[in-house]
């Protein structure tokens, strides 16, 4: 699938989500050939290309979605019955990065295909303007986020499809319980406050007050970063950025153990 008929068909790789799924190899009788490749929907479902019959389609589905539930890339070999015994392998199995999967079609045919998704990089909200804020803003490209500055008096945008969302409180005593209450209703993955534990504890106890739930507080996660000894901006910036990743690591394992 080249960019001109990915964006023939709307799609634009900074702000939609698509995966590209390729033959790379194929041994016995196969209707499509190394090399053929197909756009996916992220329903599994073929949006334009050819990637061979029914008898791999149901294959090629599940690790679309496992590929756009993870963002992480999905190598398939779909083999007849026969082949996956000598292997001494299962359909279901994954084995040194393969799923393997069953060829049930008379043809028994084995098919290998590489399924790399395309998402938009993670929601990064940050609440402020303070030091911290505009560093974090700034690095934050640089990991692989999409990050953007918001304010606690305004709507939130809404949520890129098939995309995590973490919020950073980064407002250092301007609008502070403002930006929690919002940030709390949002319910997203990651929520961080940039102050210390002594503050985040009041302000707790002022939201408790005014009716929020004491759980979800507890998941808010003060001070926000790693535990790095940063002392300046850059560096506490840099410590949010650490547990921003390690975050978004954990997630995508969560996702692929699940997938």
């Amino acid at each position: 699938m080249t960019p001109k008929q990915i964006m023939e068909h709307g799609l634009n790789e900074g702000e939609k989500c698509f995966a590209i799924a390729t033959i790379v190899r194929t041994t016995g009788t196969t209707s499509a050939k190394p090399g053929a490749k197909a756009l996916m929907r992220e329903d599994g479902t073929i949006l334009e290309g050819w990637l061979g019959g029914g008898c791999v389609r149901g294959a090629i589905k599940d690790a679309t979605l496992r590929a756009y539930a993870t963002g992480q890339p999905q190598f398939i070999s779909v083999a007849p019955q026969e082949e996956l015994a000598e292997k001494g392998v299962r359909a279901g199995d994954d084995v040194d990065g393969v799923r393997f999967a069953r060829n049930g079609c008379p043809s028994k045919g084995t098919i290998d295909i590489f399924i790399e998704p395309h998402l938009p990089k993670p929601d990064l909200l940050v609440f402020g303007e303070s030091p911290v804020a505009k560093k974090l803003i700034e690095l934050a490209p640089q990991f692989g986020w999409g990050a953007t500055t918001v304010s606690a008096d305004a709507p939130l945008p809404p949520r890129t499809p098939s995309s995590a969302r973490y919020l950073v409180i980064a407002t250092q005593g301007q609008g502070d319980l403002a930006a929690l209450k919002t940030g709390l209703a949002d319910l997203a993955e990651y929520i961080a406050f940039v102050g210390s534990t002594k503050k985040f504890t009041s302000l707790s106890e002022k939201l408790i007050a005014a009716g929020a739930d004491p759980a979800q507080i507890a998941t808010v996660r003060a001070p926000a970063g790693l535990d790095i000894g940063a002392v300046t901006p850059a560096e506490i910036a840099l410590a949010i950025l650490a547990e921003l990743t390690q975050v978004k690591r954990d997630l995508l394992a969560r996702l692929a153990q699940n997938g």
